[in-house]
């Protein structure tokens, strides 16, 4: 059976081996497997010294206190603890928030449940390639406006905000500044005290490390004030209380020691793959890209197909691993809310697929996923006619 060509390392990173490795020493007994939270032998003593180095490789890769780091069960939790903790914490001060209609579900679905607490959420519409501008947050910003949400990559598009700009609309209008940096870690300097940022989300899977697993950034400031969503010990400085899985938080951090180490590498390297994949499908008539490449990380290209049939297209591509963004019920396929909120004609948005690329693709992984392409799409057009 031939191996697939994974091309969906947007949607989850496989584990580094290197990552697996340390991670499957502090899991059996003969490792340091013990409760991190027991301090009354040395063997949970062991467990929070290595909580605590993971910890502090998460800051240094953003240019954080690592007592800024709060660790949760992935980037969702992170968002919905940022939004609502937030919010609801900072209700006297107003109860406005900022967000965009194509940010990640975690955020979407957050502040959607928000405003039927009763919060006011303005939801900015992004120019035709993905990115909110200044000037539009400005516009939007009002006096009871207290938090500002948006994302640093576009997990679609793979589109790059900002940071530092739309940072300080939000400060001049007395507003914190969230940011979703799942699809970042690795592909951007997320240095949070030159960006600005005061609230950061982060994920495990995202980055080569493991599922399950993911952390809130806190800035330590008199402002930036926290409602607990989870509660039970009061772990994590009372923020999020729950055991902490060890072995996940390890592998979190050295995956972010090695994106740190490696991250520009790999984004070099990988650029030249998906320039590879546009190169090879050049000739090509009908294909329009929905990523701004210029304006992009590498990894992630969303490319539309005229003339056929996003899903048809995936159906066809068995041995390649790629994603559509479109939403499947059972009375219609609906196109990305991504796609739609760029803009982008619901044909188009149909027809068109994500692919994304990591540190073990390969070449031969290019090569191999344009032969399949140009093959269905020569099928799939000639049947359409």
């Amino acid at each position: 059976m031939t191996t697939p060509v994974y091309l969906d390392y947007a949607a989850t990173t496989p584990v580094d081996p290197r990552v697996a490795e340390l991670m499957a020493r502090h899991l059996t007994f003969d490792g340091i497997f013990a409760n991190p939270a027991s301090r009354s032998h040395m063997l949970g003593w062991q467990a929070e010294q290595a909580v605590e180095n993971a910890r502090r490789q998460v800051a240094d890769l953003i240019g954080a206190d690592p007592r800024e780091i709060v660790w949760t069960s992935g980037a969702t939790e992170a968002d919905n603890l940022a939004l609502t903790g937030f919010l609801r914490a900072n209700r006297h001060r107003g109860r406005h928030l900022i967000t965009s209609v194509i940010e990640h579900k975690a955020v979407v679905d957050t502040a959607h449940a928000l405003e039927a607490e009763g919060f006011d959420v303005t939801w900015l519409t992004p120019a035709h390639d993905g990115r909110i501008s200044p000037a539009q947050l400005r516009e939007a910003m009002r006096e009871d406006t207290v938090l500002v949400s948006l994302m640093a990559v576009n997990n679609e598009l793979g589109v790059i905000h900002d940071l530092a700009a739309l940072a300080e609309v939000a400060h001049a209008g007395g507003a914190a500044f969230h940011v979703d940096a799942a699809q970042a870690v690795g592909r951007l300097d997320l240095d949070v005290q030159r960006l600005g940022i005061d609230l950061m989300s982060l994920s495990g899977h995202k980055a080569y490390g493991p599922k399950g697993v993911g952390a809130l950034y806190v800035r330590r400031h008199p402002d930036i004030r926290l409602e607990a969503l989870i509660h039970g010990g009061g772990h994590e400085r009372g923020m999020r209380s729950g055991t902490l899985p060890t072995h996940q938080i390890v592998g979190m951090g050295e995956a972010f020691a090695l994106a740190g180490t490696e991250g520009a590498a790999d984004q070099a390297r990988i650029e030249a793959l998906r320039d590879r994949l546009l190169e090879g499908l050049a000739d090509l008539d009908g294909i329009h890209c929905n990523t701004a490449v210029d304006a992009s990380v590498p990894n992630i290209l969303n490319l539309a197909f005229a003339g056929v049939e996003g899903e048809s297209l995936l159906m066809a591509l068995r041995d390649i691993a790629l994603s559509t963004g479109s939403a499947c019920n059972s009375a219609s396929v609906e196109p990305s809310y991504v796609l739609k909120g760029i803009g982008l004609p619901r044909a188009l948005a149909l027809a068109s697929l994500r692919f994304s690329f990591g540190r073990f693709t390969t070449e031969a992984d290019i090569d191999r996923a344009l032969e399949a392409l140009r093959h269905a799409l020569v099928g799939l057009r000639r049947q359409a006619r």
